[in-house]
């Protein structure tokens, strides 16, 4: 295998990125959960959303070492993430489409956060640690999702 040349990011960066993921996933349940009529699948949503919310305040605490005040994810993307998941159950809000977004959705967040931890070549074990668990989180939320499909 040939010599990767990537650009190594710094702990604001990959925390923020681990940030507004989890803040993108707390997100896009929020705007799906009130269209879900089923009770399982509601129950699973809001079990997923604590763990968003647990790696936010994680992040936050990490951050913290680094910056007086973090960067929240922007109006715009808080915005474009409810227009697409808007427009997209104004079609079909059936449980396996919602499932089938929010799936879409955390494949993105692993491949934005797996390329992040390739990225980081810092000391800071914490955000490593923090990073490795969302990964494994997001990867256990899209096995849950899958029966709903």
């Amino acid at each position: 295998m040939g010599d990767f040349h990537m650009i190594k990011i710094d702990e604001k960066e990959f925390l923020n990125c681990i940030y507004k993921n989890a803040e993108m996933g707390i997100i896009g349940i929020d705007d799906v959960i009130t269209k879900v009529e089923d009770t399982e699948f509601e129950k699973l949503l809001k079990r997923q959303r604590k763990e968003y919310e647990k790696i936010t305040s994680e992040a936050e605490k990490i951050l913290s070492k680094y910056y007086e005040d973090n960067e929240n994810i922007s109006v715009f993307a808080k915005v474009s993430t409810k227009i697409m998941s808007e427009m997209a159950l104004l079609k079909d809000n059936s449980v396996s489409k919602v499932a089938k977004m929010m799936m879409d959705g955390t494949n993105k967040g692993i491949v934005e956060l797996v390329e992040k931890i390739n990225a980081y070549n810092g000391k800071d074990k914490d955000i490593v640690i923090l990073a490795n668990k969302f990964q494994k989180m997001l990867e256990n939320n899209i096995e849950d999702l899958k029966p709903y499909l």
